[in-house]
């Protein structure tokens, strides 16, 4: 089948797709595809996460609007189905790829995941199908990794026994469908006319612009968003920590900044989390880690904000020079606010250096399960607290609780979620990130 064929197929709905990884970004697009009249296979490792979706479930947590409906409605109608068994792929026409892309500890990408689906995907997709890789990953990936396993595994050429592209996906936890409707995408393929079928695709889904370009810039493009972000937080942490030390408060200093045109000052915080901020700026500076090149403002960034979990030691250690044996309850394990998401968790790292300084941890977030429960009772006997995600949940805590089930009142806001007047009122010592008033 070629181009002009699969464009008939994706204009009348008729063409069959599948998403390979069901997770954050594959659920969502999958429920979407199925929504818009498409039949649609999931592709999925873990079995219990097959079995939950088939169900008409969604193994994804925390406040995802609208998500659950348009599943059910997927599977009750038999547009949407999940496996874990590649050789379903053989009469897909357009196959989603949607699997995790992390970075080693020496910031090097690790594509075991994305290795494996595309070359699962080349033994067993049909003549003329069209593969698009929608997982961020490093610029030069499509052409020096991808290309090669497909070609290699299936023995067909690109351009004609299959089609290649790269589309990076755009969302954020909270925000999953409306991300994926509203965002813009850039649909990078083969050739300009697979790049056209692509964006022909996408339309079904997206209610944005949607612009045709070459693997490269599409790779570039996400990654360099994201490292952008990254940038900008850590100037945001870096002028938290200066206030710290000059008496001033970051918060005030940010407002007044944002008065200026232009200024658009974003929020520190007390760590950056998430699957893609930690790794997509590691993914850009290691697609010249061997050319002649030193990239030097993306590490430098990376380091500012890996460095935040700490900062809030350093401000624990101000009221307890020695942790040792303080128990100390850590607020917020998912990286994001009403999120379930815990992947690069600030929380997590947190508990780490607390553990390693002798301290007692207890964990509470109400969106991840295994830590969710009375905050109160979280809090007894505890020495501090510590927001690091601001979960609305915690937004009107009652501090005069805290203050009675705590063994000492000490609050530490590493996200500008409380007042400190009603905190200090009701007998706290309130401790806010940038902030030494």
């Amino acid at each position: 089948m070629g181009l002009e064929a699969l464009r008939k197929k994706i204009d009348d709905q008729s063409c069959k797709a599948a998403v390979i990884g069901l997770g954050y970004v594959g659920l969502p697009v999958a429920a979407m595809l199925a929504d818009a009249g498409f039949d649609v296979l999931g592709i999925e490792i873990k079995k219990d996460r097959v079995e939950m979706i088939n169900s008409g479930k969604s193994p994804i947590e925390g406040d995802e609007p609208g998500l659950e409906v348009m599943l059910a409605k997927a599977v009750q109608s038999k547009k949407l189905k999940a496996t874990d068994q590649f050789h379903h792929l053989s009469d897909r026409d357009v196959i989603l790829v949607n699997v995790e892309t992390p970075v080693n500890k020496e910031h090097v990408p690790e594509y075991q995941a994305l290795r494996s689906a595309v070359k699962s995907i080349a033994e067993n997709m049909k003549e003329g199908a069209l593969v698009i890789v929608e997982s961020t990953i490093m610029p030069g990936t499509m052409n020096n990794i991808v290309l090669p396993i497909i070609e290699d595994a299936s023995g067909k050429k690109c351009g004609e026994g299959f089609f290649l592209g790269n589309c990076p996906e755009r969302v954020m936890p909270g925000r999953l469908l409306a991300n994926l409707r509203e965002m813009s995408r850039v649909v990078g393929g083969d050739s300009p006319e697979t790049a056209s079928v692509m964006k022909a695709f996408y339309e079904h889904i997206v209610d944005a612009d949607i612009d045709e370009g070459d693997w490269i810039t599409a790779e570039l493009v996400k990654t360099v968003e994201n490292t952008y972000r990254d940038v900008q937080i850590a100037f945001a942490n870096e002028v938290a920590l200066i206030c710290e030390e000059l008496g001033a408060d970051v918060w005030r200093v940010r407002e007044l900044v944002r008065k200026s045109p232009g200024r658009e000052m974003l929020k520190p915080g007390a760590g950056v989390g998430g699957h893609c901020i930690p790794k997509d700026p590691w993914l850009l500076a290691s697609s010249v880690r061997e050319k002649d090149i030193e990239v030097k403002l993306i590490p430098a960034a990376r380091g500012v904000n890996s460095s935040m979990p700490g900062h809030i030691v350093t401000l624990l250690k101000k009221e307890y020079p020695d942790l040792k044996g303080k128990k100390i309850l850590i607020m917020g394990i998912a990286y994001l606010e009403n999120s379930d998401d815990t992947r690069n968790s600030p929380g997590e790292a947190l508990e780490k250096l607390l553990d390693h300084s002798g301290a007692k941890t207890v964990k509470h977030d109400p969106y991840v399960e295994n830590f969710k429960g009375d905050i109160y009772k979280a809090a007894k006997g505890c020495d501090a607290a510590v927001l690091v995600t601001a979960h609305s949940d915690y937004a009107d805590v009652d501090f005069e609780k805290f203050k009675n089930n705590m063994k000492k009142p000490v609050l530490i806001d590493g996200r500008n979620l409380w007042e400190r007047e009603k905190a200090e009122n009701a007998g706290i010592t309130f401790i806010r990130l940038g902030d030494a008033s």
